[in-house]
Parts: C-alpha cells; sequence; structure tokens
C-alpha cells in the first residue's frame, strides 16, 4: 500500500520553516543582536592578550597593567551577558516554534478525510508530532544560533588572522578549502540516513501503536512473543539505520578535526619561526594563535551543526509533506446556507468506492429518499453498502458519481460543520474518552449543564449504573472506557448523542451491546429521541425492522427491496433469508 506522505516531490525543508518563525521577528533580531555581541567580545579578546603579552609587561607600561586587565575582563563580562540573551532568546524560540509546529500539524491531521488514515498510520503521525518536530527544536533553539555564531567567528577570525599575519593567514584560509569539501560530501549522505532513519523510527512507533491498541486480542490469541518478535525486529532495523547516520557523521568530525588541526600546527610552526627571526613580536604570535583556535573550533562546531541541520532537514520535510496535504474532501467557498425545513435526506444515484480499493465499488447508482421524520432501516449481508452510506452522508468521503441533498441542496455546498451539526451518530463500537463520565457525554454538546447530562443520561438508560460508580459523573473511565462494559460504553455513547438534539440520527445498530433489559430501556429512549427527526438505522435486530417505516435491503452496494417487514418477508428473498439467519426468524 502506498502512502501518500512519501509519494511527494522533495521540497526545501528548513526554507518551509520560514512562516513559523517570522511572527516572533522582533526576538529573532535580538537574539541575532546578542550572537553579534558575543562573536565581537570573542573576536576581541585575542587583541586585549596582544596588549597586555607586548605593553603590559614592558618596563614603559608596568603601571598600566591593570587597566588592561580590567579591560580584559570588561569585555568578558559583556561576552556573558550577550551569550546568556542569545541563549535565553533562541530556546524560547526554539519551545515556541516546536509548538506552533504541533499545533498546525495535529490541527490539519484532525481536519484530514478518513481517506488518509487507510494509507498512513496513526503512530506515523505520533512519531512526527514527537521525534521529528524534536529535531526541529534543537535546530531552531540550538543548533541554528550555534552555526551562525561560528560562522560569524569564522569569518572574523579569518579577517583578523589576515590583519595579524597575511603570510601565515594565507596557509590557514587554503587549508579551509581541504575542510569544505568533505562536510559537503558528508554531509549530503547524513542527510539521506537522518531521514531514513527517522522513518525507521515511524514505522516502529506506528506498530507500536497499533499493537498496544490491540492488547485484549493480542492477549487472547497468545501473540505476545510475536509481536515482541515483530517489534524487536522493527527496533533493530532502526538502530542499524541510525547506526549507519552515526558513523557517517562520526568520520565527518574525524576528517574535519585532523586537516583543520594539521593544518592549524603547521602554520604555528611557521610562526614560531617567525617570531625567532624577529618578523612577529611574542603578543602578534599569541593573537594569530588565539585567532587560529577560534577559527578551528568555529569550523568543527560548523561541521557538528551541519549534520544537525541535516536530521532537521529530513525531519522537517517529513512535518512540511504532511501539512502540504490536503484532504479530498473539501468545503466550498463561500458555504451555501441549510435550510432548516425541506424534502429530508436525498441519496441520488450514488457510485462510490474506497480510495484504497478501486476496483470496488462500495456503492452502486443508489438513490433513496428519505423524508423529514421518518425512520429507515438499512438490511444487508456484510459488505452491501450500509456503512458507506453513513460515511458519505457524514462526508467523510464524498461519492465519484451522484451526489446526496439535505432539505434540496447539495451536502457538498455545506459547511462541514454545519452539516455535521444536524447529524448524530452511534456506532456500534462506540468510542470513549480517557476522561469522566460528564466529559464524554458532554462531547455531544460542550455547553451542557449537569442537569442536562443527566437528564440525557436517564433518556439513554444510563443514569443508575453511572451514579453506581465511586465519583459518579465524576467517575475517571480510563482510556478508552476500559472501565466499562460494552453495554456501559454504548448506553454512553447513545446519551452523548441524545444530549446533541440533532435533526437526523444515524445509528449503527445502537443496542447491539445491551442486554435484553437494557436494550428495551434504550430502544424506548431512542423512540423518544426519534420523534420529529430522521433516523436511519443499520440493523441486526428485530425490534429495528419491526418499528422502522421502511425497511431497504442492500446487496453489492445497490438497493434490491423496499417495505416493511410482513411486506418483504413475502416479497424479498435476500431479506427472508436475513430475516432467518440474522433476526432469527422462520420463513
Amino acid at each position: 500500500m502506498n502512502n501518500p506522505l512519501n509519494r511527494l516531490p522533495r521540497i526545501g525543508p528548513l526554507g518551509h520553516l520560514v512562516p513559523f518563525l517570522t511572527p516572533y521577528l522582533g526576538r529573532w533580531l535580538v537574539a541575532l543582536l546578542a550572537l553579534l555581541v558575543a562573536a565581537g567580545a570573542t573576536l576581541a579578546l585575542p587583541v586585549a592578550f596582544k596588549y597586555l603579552i607586548d605593553l603590559g609587561f614592558a618596563q614603559s607600561s608596568s603601571g598600566h597593567i591593570d587597566r588592561y586587565f580590567l579591560a580584559l575582563f570588561g569585555v568578558s563580562l559583556v561576552l556573558a551577558a550577550a551569550t546568556a540573551m542569545r541563549f535565553y532568546m533562541v530556546s524560547w524560540l526554539g519551545e515556541r516554534v516546536t509548538s506552533d509546529i504541533r499545533k498546525a500539524v495535529y490541527s490539519h491531521v484532525l481536519r484530514m478525510s478518513p481517506q488518509f488514515f487507510e494509507t498512513t498510520q496513526t503512530g506515523e503521525v505520533l512519531s512526527r508530532l514527537t521525534t521529528d518536530t524534536t529535531l526541529v527544536q534543537t535546530v531552531v533553539g540550538t543548533s541554528l544560533s550555534m552555526g551562525l555564531r561560528n560562522l560569524f567567528l569564522l569569518v572574523g577570525g579569518v579577517v583578523m588572522l589576515t590583519i595579524t599575519s597575511p603570510y601565515l593567514s594565507g596557509y590557514i584560509v587554503a587549508t579551509l578549502l581541504l575542510v569544505v569539501v568533505p562536510i559537503l560530501l558528508f554531509g549530503r549522505k547524513v542527510r539521506k540516513l537522518s531521514k531514513a532513519s527517522q522513518d525507521r523510527v515511524a514505522d516502529a512507533s506506528a506498530l507500536a501503536g497499533e499493537v498496544l491498541n490491540a492488547m485484549p486480542t493480542v492477549q487472547a490469541f497468545t501473540q505476545e512473543d510475536y509481536e515482541i518478535h515483530r517489534f524487536a525486529g522493527s527496533a533493530e532495523t532502526a538502530f542499524r539505520t541510525a547506526l549507519a547516520r552515526i558513523r557517517a557523521r562520526s568520520w565527518l568530525t574525524v576528517v574535519v578535526i585532523v586537516l583543520v588541526f594539521a593544518a592549524i600546527v603547521f602554520v604555528l610552526w611557521l610562526g614560531a619561526q617567525a617570531v625567532l627571526a624577529g618578523k612577529m613580536t611574542g603578543g602578534e604570535l599569541s593573537q594569530f594563535i588565539l585567532y587560529a583556535v577560534v577559527t578551528a573550533g568555529a569550523i568543527g562546531a560548523i561541521a557538528e551543526v551541519w549534520g544537525d541541520l541535516q536530521r532537521a532537514a529530513g525531519a522537517a520535510e517529513r512535518l512540511m509533506q504532511l501539512l502540504s496535504l490536503r484532504s479530498p474532501v473539501e468545503e466550498r467557498t463561500p458555504p451555501a446556507p441549510l435550510p432548516l425545513t425541506g424534502e429530508g435526506l436525498r441519496l441520488e444515484q450514488l457510485s462510490f468506492h474506497y480510495p484504497s480499493r478501486p476496483e470496488q465499488n462500495a456503492l452502486n447508482e443508489l438513490s433513496l429518499l428519505i423524508r423529514p421524520g421518518e425512520r429507515v432501516a438499512l438490511v444487508g449481508p456484510s459488505g452491501a453498502g450500509k456503512t458507506s452510506v453513513f460515511q458519505l452522508l457524514l462526508r467523510f468521503y464524498d461519492p465519484q458519481q451522484g451526489c446526496i441533498r439535505l432539505n434540496g441542496v447539495d451536502i457538498r455546498e455545506l459547511a462541514l460543520q454545519e452539516l455535521r451539526r444536524h447529524i448524530g451518530v452511534v456506532l456500534q463500537e462506540s468510542v470513549i474518552f480517557a476522561g469522566s463520565v460528564a466529559d464524554n457525554i458532554r462531547y455531544g454538546c460542550p455547553e451542557a449543564t449537569l442537569a442536562e447530562i443527566q437528564a440525557a443520561a436517564t433518556k439513554a438508560a444510563a443514569a443508575e449504573f453511572i451514579e453506581a460508580l465511586p465519583q459518579g459523573y465524576d467517575t475517571f473511565l480510563g482510556e478508552r472506557g476500559v472501565r466499562l462494559s460494552g453495554g456501559q460504553r454504548q448506553r454512553i455513547a447513545i446519551a452523548r448523542a441524545i444530549l446533541k438534539n440533532p435533526p437526523i440520527l444515524l445509528l449503527d445498530e445502537a443496542t447491539s451491546a445491551l442486554d435484553a433489559a437494557s436494550e428495551r430501556l434504550v430502544q424506548a429512549a431512542l423512540d423518544n429521541a426519534a420523534q420529529n427527526r430522521t433516523t436511519l438505522v443499520i440493523a441486526h435486530r428485530l425490534a429495528t425492522v419491526l418499528q422502522a417505516d421502511r425497511i431497504v435491503v442492500l446487496e453489492a452496494g445497490r438497493i434490491v427491496a423496499i417495505g416493511r417487514h410482513a411486506e418483504l418477508i413475502e416479497t424479498s428473498p435476500l431479506y427472508a433469508q436475513l430475516a432467518s439467519l440474522q433476526f432469527g426468524l422462520a420463513h
């Protein structure tokens, strides 16, 4: 299966971080000013040492030695203050920009249609939200300023070396070319290996997320050892890929340090000969040595930062690829208004296939009118297209042909939030969040009061068991509601839909997980909730089909029969067979 995140062309990764940096231009300027002051103070220190050595120890200037030492200390104070300011500002920027990127990625992913998650694992997205953004934070909050600082020191050091001794600095500049070439060659390799390393980490995270979300199944089938072996293999692959990156960076460091210091030692030997010959003073040689050390240190730091930039470029590329994806379900601008009244839901010649299965249609030229206030049950074998109808009604997907009209308006013309506010959903597998009971029910209406929550729970036959919980409506339910039974989770989901009070209800057999007594209570509550609103039900229970105004029988994405239960038993062989197998009726 092709992952859409890996199909996009390469972009200038770090350049695409600029929109996240520009809102804080003022702070960047302060950080840059502090950086320039710190670099300037660093470059001033060797000059201070030169005067200290050449003049401070001379007999004629012995009275001014205190002044030279005070000047040297003053330069160090400026260096300390500027360095501290630079560190604070860039660290603040690193945290702030990283937080902005995480929020942007998360909000973007939440607006993607389910088509995105057909081909992308949630663990991979989580890896990008954590590991990749941490790499970007390292660059923005540390490496970028360190790189600029050392770039200034490198340029300033070369200039001051030239001023101090043009003869010796010529050798230094010539050797820089020997250093730049391996940086470029190894840097390109590090970048490729860094991106590959992050991809393997994302693979391992995706695998772990999938298995951890299915722990009951894994343990029920005693597949712990198998899953441990699978994850160990994925982790080892990530380790080997990271090791290749580390090896390349290590060679880069070795080559740069050896070349730089070999050149410096040679040039300093030439300088010592010049002092002995009287062509340089001791102070000038000391100044030259210090500038050579600053220059060498700057080159080594730039080599290290270059490796960080290569890793961050891979991470930024992955983040920008994710942000550049666009959901195939797009909103029209401006959206059309939704009439409060009309003919209801009209499905017109719907043909639809899932993007991951283009060769197999889920719906084939399906047409259906569901009038306001009508209760319609969808019945059919697995794969008949029942759930696909729900997916299209909610605009999780758009059909390849045909359209759905709500009160006469094509739902593609409506704002997505406006459409979905008019629809309440209870799925067969209810979703419970890791919060309190009240939080989970209030998810259907965030501004609801506790009294309204309690009323919805009462209608969903959930009040009794909720009040028996240790903290009642404030009881924490755990991840995915692990502290509740399946029937209890379902009743909370039903209460959530009842609290939302939408004009349209989509029920994927909302009572399927309940015992007989609770089913009767919830069914009565749903009957009350369905009054004066359109209800579409995927039916697996006899009670559902008996109370439906119409039953729509689906097969292979087509409507093969419509009618009431008694009528269809006589006229539809497929429905009669389903009634026998699914509802336990003889025919």
